[in-house]
């Protein structure tokens, strides 16, 4: 089990150093939120997945955890961004 926490960690930090690059809006928010978000949504899905069943040893959750976690990485800082923008032109607005 300890391997898999370091593992999501790892993954998520490389996550992290890619993230300005396949985001169009990364300076809308700071460069530890994409890593966060990525960790935070593998060690849910991680947990998920173990209780439905799956062993550490199968291909599937690794498979379900490494694309799960990229997708919603760009969604949700995607939607921050957009939020934050959307937030400061109606401030000026006013």
């Amino acid at each position: 089990m300890d391997y898999v926490f370091a593992v999501i960690v790892g993954y998520a930090a490389v996550l992290g150093l890619v993230a300005p690059y396949i985001n169009a809006r990364s300076q809308e928010y700071g460069w530890l939120l994409p890593p966060a978000i990525a960790m935070v949504a593998g060690s849910i899905l991680w947990a998920g997945l173990t209780w439905l069943g799956f062993k550490y040893e199968e291909v599937y959750i690794w498979a379900i955890i490494m694309v799960a976690m990229p997708g919603v990485m760009v969604l949700v800082s995607t939607r921050i961004a957009h939020s934050r923008v959307t937030k400061r032109e109606e401030q000026l607005r006013r």
